[in-house]
């Protein structure tokens, strides 16, 4: 057990559960985060983002606050902020510059430093390490340290948990490291790997992402092949699939906090050094046309199957989140296909299973509708295949649209041989 009076900044996806298993495992934790209603929600037992349960909640003292001076005492901070990118598609470090400020304020001689955002390599050192220094008056490297340990979370993942992922972790020096182990080791049943400085745990992080990205983006790319040679990239997959060493991936839209994001802090950093990285971007090309494919795609099937003009059409389209069955709106590219579709006059009727309506507004920018407003529709696009969703495939779902209208099922999750004869299907 580490002797560290801990505390967590942050309670979003990762730092909730990383405080709660830090909480079973040590005496003295602390979480921290901005948002007022945020904390307020957590303290009635409810975490909107369904990665923790009231129970485990309940089962763990854990102090929160929305209050900063909370972590005053505290000998180490985690900081598991958000790394956004800009309209420019670089690296937003506002929040981690937020959350450096904050642990300046706090940290004291002797204190420990340990980042779980994933960032470029070298930015821990090389930005963090000073912007808490400003902050504080003390020196990095000297009269506080720094750790390194990047979330692997899997929003929605109920297999591969905060405890069963193997932990990367990095120290600044051996004295770091060996404290940081002590923070994570008891929590971690997967096992640790210690990492031979922070750098590699950093480059280590964001290249999972930048593999996935990649391996998706060419399956994307054979999709749009597929499509102009007439055949169905599920079935091509299907046959290729039966080699053993083939690798399982599948086309559709890539969003959320890390896979669509990740990239490009490696990229920048990459420029920053005088290297162009062609194959990672052209990667992020593909992935990031295909909201937009799927969206002329959806108009060209109404100007084959609706009997009235692009403007009038009623399409429905289900699921608004990054990825099925969480409420987890972050860089969701469905509103790719909404802004594509506003193009050519066409006002989509959108519900989602699990987002939150006020979420869905506030920071996409689009009104959820209930499920019952879709009907009569000329096209459904079933964007993301909630479980909800799938258990109405028998008949509801089809239900929505009109005879001899369309549906468009971007991740292959319908059982074509289910719908209506009379109904259009196109997958990716």
């Amino acid at each position: 057990m580490s002797t560290d009076t801990i505390g967590v900044i942050g309670l979003g996806y990762v730092g909730l559960p990383l405080a709660v298993g830090l909480a079973g495992c040590h005496k003295a934790v602390r979480g921290y985060d901005k948002d007022p209603r945020r904390i307020e929600s957590l303290r009635q037992g409810v975490d909107e983002t369904g990665e923790v349960d009231a129970e485990q909640l309940a089962s763990v003292d854990l102090l929160l606050s929305d209050d900063a001076q909370a972590l005053s005492g505290c000998t180490a901070f985690i900081v598991t902020v958000p790394t956004p990118i800009d309209a420019n598609k670089q690296p937003d470090l506002t929040p981690l510059r937020s959350a450096c400020e904050t642990v300046g304020r706090l940290v004291r001689p002797g204190g420990l430093v340990v980042f779980e955002s994933t960032v470029y390599p070298g930015l821990t050192e090389e930005v963090c390490g000073p912007l808490i220094g400003e902050a504080s008056g003390l020196v990095p490297g000297r009269d506080f340290k720094l750790g390194y340990s990047p979330e692997r979370i899997n929003p929605g993942d109920k297999v591969h948990r905060l405890e069963t992922i193997v932990k990367v972790v990095a120290g600044q020096d051996e004295d770091a490291l060996e404290r940081v182990t002590a923070i994570y080791e008891p929590v971690i049943q997967a096992g640790l790997h210690k990492a031979s400085c922070i750098r590699v745990a950093e480059a280590a992080k964001v290249i999972e992402n930048v593999q996935r990205d990649l391996n998706i983006a060419l399956i994307n790319e054979i999709a749009l092949i597929c499509h102009r040679l007439g055949i169905r990239t599920r079935e091509v997959l299907d046959a290729a699939g039966t080699k053993w060493n083939f690798l399982g991936f599948t086309p559709g839209l890539v969003g959320g906090h890390c896979i669509g994001v990740d990239p490009y802090y490696l990229t920048s950093k990459a420029q920053a050094l005088d290297y162009n990285p062609e194959v990672i971007l052209a990667g992020r090309r593909i992935n990031d046309s295909m909201g937009e494919f799927i969206a002329v795609e959806a108009v060209r099937l109404l100007s084959e199957t609706a009997a009235r003009p692009l403007g009038q059409c009623r399409v429905g389209i289900l699921g608004l989140t990054f990825k099925e069955n969480v409420p987890d709106l972050r860089n969701t590219k469905v509103v790719d296909i909404i802004s594509h579709l506003s193009r050519f006059g066409i006002d989509p009727l959108v519900h989602d299973a699990h987002a939150s309506p006020h979420e869905a507004e506030a920071h996409c920018g689009v009104r959820l509708s209930p499920l019952e407003e879709l009907q009569e529709l000329d096209l459904l696009i079933v964007a993301v295949p909630h479980a909800t969703y799938l258990s109405m495939a028998d008949g509801p779902l089809p239900g929505m649209v009109r005879s001899n209208g369309a549906i468009m099922d971007v991740r292959s999750a319908l059982d074509q041989a289910k719908l209506r004869d009379d109904l259009r299907y196109w997958t990716l």
